[in-house]
């Protein structure tokens, strides 16, 4: 053919070399080339977690169907235009001449473990549990999001609002609200206020759930004579505290001699019998005071941590996104707190909700190096399966367009979320120019403008050797 590309090292230079077959045939070999990467790279990415050999440790098979989706290779005149795609056609020539040995060398060359930056942006795939640590995480998260369906109970909800002093409550919301509404308006601009009437409603809450409402025990005093209780460990619930959601039963005694009479602290997880009793410590205070918010109309989350904390978040429509409250603390959007506040490194922070359940960890966990703790229960995406599961049941009897909506929602805070990640990284690299954090920073959101305080609650020591 006169038209022929030159040909070049290791490639015949017979016309004959570069008929259809021959194009076929290299067209093939690229295919496979980039197939088996592909399928190496997602391998050796989902075995990494539960320790199966790598991709370098087991034969690829070679007989796999192409993809019709993948780009046509270019056509050998095509790949004359550059002194890199004669390199790159001289080597697939020689594979061509050399018959079926060329794919096996081409599936060991891409059967090499990928780097990092090959992986580090590919999407989690969920992916269902299959060993009895996955299984054992996956039932423990399902039996977890029952607890605030339990706030949908018309009765808790009736009788929730009758403790509560609504006039006051409401009276500190809209005084409140109209002050932030003021100092929005005095700047000029067009702003909204920081936050609207329903998160004032919440704050008022707050302030009279910490200071006149509940109660925090560490150790219960003796009911007859008031003197301080020693822990003489557990003893099992009777049927009545039973009912009541008592599933553990605390026992202490009296330290006054003359006095020894034994004082039973039950675990309720009844919120019925916590307006009733309206004490405890982190376990009921949080779940008695998601069920207020609810009462108030509130949308709440209820949030387990696995290092033996949980809190609340609500939903604020003026911001579009999920705000942290802890009532132990009386702190309200402060996700920094347990981590950089209390000191205390975290695994898992998951919260669970009438719409389903969330991964949050990355709202309380900046820097994973530093306040991060190894997360072993389960991979990640069998992680991202089960509370994908969670949702799926909580919203299988929902109409199409509240699932519409909850979608949304949910694609909002994974970009809100994302962009703490992002935040902690930059704050990292700007600390070490030599200026310091001044040099080159943005805007932070009001969450990072708080100063993480320590612990109120309880005393320190104590929560090192009680269950919360």
């Amino acid at each position: 053919m006169a038209d022929s590309p030159p040909p070049s090292r290791g490639v015949a230079a017979d016309s004959s070399t570069y008929d259809e077959d021959w194009a076929k045939d290299l067209r093939l070999q690229f295919e496979q080339l980039l197939r088996t990467k592909r399928l190496n790279d997602l391998g050796h990415r989902s075995r990494s977690r539960s320790g199966s050999p790598g991709p370098h440790d087991r034969p690829s098979s070679p007989h796999r169907h192409h993809s019709p989706s993948l780009p046509v290779s270019p056509t050998p005149s095509s790949l004359s235009t550059s002194s890199s795609d004669h390199c790159m056609q001289s080597r697939l020539g020689k594979r061509a001449s050399k018959g079926s040995a060329a794919p096996h060398r081409a599936t060991s060359n891409a059967s090499l473990p990928p780097s990092y930056s090959s992986l580090r942006n590919l999407p989690k795939v969920p992916t269902p549990p299959t060993d009895s640590q996955s299984l054992k995480f996956r039932n423990l998260l399902v039996s977890l999001s029952l607890t605030p369906t339990k706030y949908e109970n018309p009765g808790l909800l009736d009788e929730a609002l009758s403790v509560i002093p609504l006039d006051r409550v409401y009276g500190e919301a809209e005084e409140e609200s109209q002050v932030l509404q003021a100092q929005a308006e005095s700047m000029g601009d067009g702003r909204k206020a920081e936050w609207g009437y329903q998160d004032c409603v919440i704050r008022a809450l707050l302030r009279w759930f910490k200071r006149t409402f509940f109660t925090w025990v560490n150790n219960p005093p003796c009911p007859n004579c008031f003197s301080p209780t020693v822990s003489h460990g557990m003893t099992p619930p009777t049927p009545d505290e039973a009912a009541r959601g008592a599933a553990r039963v605390e026992l202490y005694r009296c330290s006054a001699t003359e006095c020894g009479v034994f004082e039973r602290f039950p675990r309720y997880s009844d919120v019925w019998a916590l307006l009733q009793t309206r004490r405890g410590r982190c376990g009921e205070w949080a779940n008695c005071f998601s069920m207020l918010c609810r009462a108030v109309g509130g949308r709440v989350r209820w949030v387990w941590n696995s290092e033996d904390h949980v809190w609340t978040e609500v939903y604020s429509e003026q911001q579009k996104r999920w705000v942290h409250v802890d009532a132990c603390e009386e702190a309200w959007d402060n996700p920094r707190l347990y981590a950089e506040g209390w000191k205390k490194k975290l695994a898992y922070c998951i919260a669970f909700s009438i719409d389903g359940a969330m991964d949050v960890t990355r709202r309380y966990v900046r820097n994973t190096a530093k306040h991060g703790l190894d997360r072993t229960r389960s991979p990640e995406e069998v992680l991202l399966w089960i509370t994908d599961e969670i949702k799926r049941m909580r919203r299988e009897s929902m109409g199409k367009e509240e699932r519409r909506r909850l979608i949304k929602e949910d694609e909002r805070e994974e970009k809100e979320l994302r962009g703490y990640v992002a935040q902690a990284i930059a704050a990292e690299v700007t600390s070490l120019l030599p200026r310091g954090p001044s040099v080159g920073t943005s805007p932070v959101s009001s969450d990072d403008q708080k100063l993480p305080t320590g612990r109120q609650s309880g005393k320190l020591k104590v929560h090192t050797s009680i269950d919360e």
